[in-house]
């Protein structure tokens, strides 16, 4: 089950559609829906969960721990809406797209892609870029 939490202002406009294209994602890599949990903060929410838990005081858009128990895909997606909308503006692409980018980041890496070398963030983000335009 995909859930949305908030430790914020900000709400999605429609959690049926995000869910559905959450769901579509797991399994056109071949995985299974577990409990996936999103939690959208702000900078200060998620700056205290990089340093309590991974010991990386900065600020970041996203944090996810995973969960997973083979393929079958459980985890929590933390991710600063503060921190996405400055990314959007750096970017200059949208607040929406932005969002998605990051939402289906973190669920890839529960599907195991990695970003950490050159070539594995081009996986990452051709994977990211098709799956952006797949959102109903």
């Amino acid at each position: 089950m995909i859930n949305f939490n908030y430790e914020t202002d900000f709400k999605l406009s429609n959690e049926a559609k995000y869910a559905k294209w959450i769901a579509q994602v797991i399994v056109s890599e071949g995985c299974v829906e577990g409990d996936i949990n999103y939690i959208f903060c702000d900078d200060d929410y998620l700056h205290n969960v990089n340093v309590n838990y991974l010991n990386h005081d900065t600020l970041t858009d996203i944090i996810s721990f995973d969960y997973s128990v083979g393929n079958k895909l459980h985890g929590d997606v933390f991710i600063s809406v503060e921190r996405v909308a400055d990314n959007a503006q750096d970017f200059s692409v949208s607040f929406d797209e932005e969002l998605k980018r990051v939402m289906v980041h973190g669920i890839l890496h529960y599907c195991g892609y990695k970003d950490k070398s050159d070539s594995d963030q081009l996986t990452m983000r051709s994977k990211e870029d098709h799956y952006i335009t797949q959102v109903p």
